[in-house]
């Protein structure tokens, strides 16, 4: 149902403002009439989701859609109409945004539109393969099973953002608490001990040269330092949003070690998890090939999906291109020529994919354990080289002349 914002007067005359959820405007207005309220103004609250975008969440947590896909699930199971399971969902759920969208799709489908149609008006909301696999839900009249796969889908890719995110938080956090550490020394110490080193008339080391030479230079050009880090950054965001810029780019994280690993790990993971769902969920092979390649984030393995499709649509294997490409491991082309060969690839795809969460769930929680030593031996040398061009100049102020 639609939700009304309204303000007014109430009777004791003071200004109020609420919501409520009714069928029409007019409904609306008798409602709050009858409660004794002086209507000010009355506005139908719309969402802003309705723009392009594929990520799952938008401006609704991962979360509450997964726990809104497991009760639509539920509901349609239980033999609830589509049109009744929304408006409940709509009364239930947290999240503001994804109320009023439940309650937008609602009246889509109360007007006609397949519940497909009314989540394909909110992409910031519902991805392409969310669409998708409703569509071919309702297709095969498996609509609830569908729900409950996506649902499943959804949290398997929040907790891979998740260890992602975990696994970096860290390092970044060392590295942030370690360059204003720097800075303080360099800015406000370091100036200090110059005036008292430049006292003695004496060479002093060279550790202790480079150091007041910091501390002069960012105290002068701080601002330049900064200036040429944003720059810097910028410039480089530009020119890996750029077409030759991101092939280039892509092409070389792959290279890296360990880093190349998990990130090649991470793609075979998104492509047998999402390939593995959406032929499960009945939807065709070309169709489901194409959502996947939208979903892989590096354009390398990107490409090779985009030949596998093309060779699949002439009637070819679709490990061909993936094998030529040499970005897929000889065991995902095995096991996915097997499962074509069989007839099981789904069963197939959903065995890569496990095992390759699996994999890089190990390499990140190895990749954590990694980082933290480097970063403080890092950081410890960085620490001993201040300490030393500070210490051996105050050792020889206080030696005996």
């Amino acid at each position: 149902m639609p939700i009304y914002n309204y303000s007014g007067i109430n009777k004791t005359g003071k200004e109020i403002k609420g919501t409520i959820t009714v069928d029409s405007m007019p409904t609306a207005k008798s409602k709050i009439k009858g409660q004794g309220v002086v209507l000010i103004s009355i506005k139908e609250q719309k969402s802003k989701t309705a723009s392009k975008g594929i990520s799952f969440g938008g401006s609704v947590s991962v979360e509450d859609l997964a726990m809104m896909t497991r009760q639509l699930a539920t509901l349609i199971k239980a033999k609830i109409q589509i049109v009744e399971a929304l408006g409940a969902l709509s009364d239930q759920v947290d999240s503001q945004v994804l109320k009023i969208v439940l309650s937008e799709v609602k009246q889509k489908v109360n007007e006609g539109s397949s519940l497909a149609g009314g989540l394909a008006a909110h992409p910031r909301i519902f991805n392409n393969v969310y669409v998708n696999m409703v569509e071919a839900g309702e297709a095969s009249g498996t609509l609830e099973i569908v729900l409950l796969r996506l649902a499943e889908f959804t949290e398997a890719q929040m907790k891979l953002k998740n260890k992602i995110r975990g696994a970096i938080t860290y390092p970044i956090i060392m590295a942030i608490f370690g360059f204003l550490m720097l800075n303080v020394i360099f800015i406000f110490v370091i100036p200090k001990l110059a005036k008292l080193f430049k006292g003695m008339k004496k060479e002093l080391p060279i550790q202790t040269k480079i150091s007041i030479w910091l501390s002069d230079f960012l105290q002068n050009w701080w601002w330049a330092v900064f200036l040429t880090l944003f720059a810097t950054f910028f410039l480089f965001k530009k020119y890996i949003n750029s077409q030759s810029g991101q092939r280039k780019w892509h092409r070389l994280i792959l290279r890296l070690p360990i880093f190349g690993l998990i990130t090649k790990m991470i793609n075979v993971s998104r492509f047998s998890s999402t390939l593995s769902t959406l032929l499960s969920s009945g939807v065709p092979i070309l169709v489901a090939m194409r959502i996947v390649k939208n979903l892989v984030p590096n354009v390398i393995m990107k490409d090779a999906i985009e030949e596998a499709k093309d060779a699949v649509s002439e009637g070819a294997s679709l490990t061909g291109p993936l094998i030529a490409s040499g970005q897929y491991p000889p065991l995902v082309t095995h096991m996915i020529k097997l499962g074509e060969q069989s007839g099981e690839m789904e069963e197939m795809l959903s065995i890569i994919a496990e095992n390759y969460e699996d994999q890089v769930d190990s390499k990140i929680s190895g990749l954590t354990s990694l980082l933290e030593p480097i970063m403080m031996i890092g950081l410890g040398g960085v620490v001993a080289f201040i300490i030393f061009s500070i210490v051996v100049p105050m050792m020889e102020l206080n030696s005996p002349r």
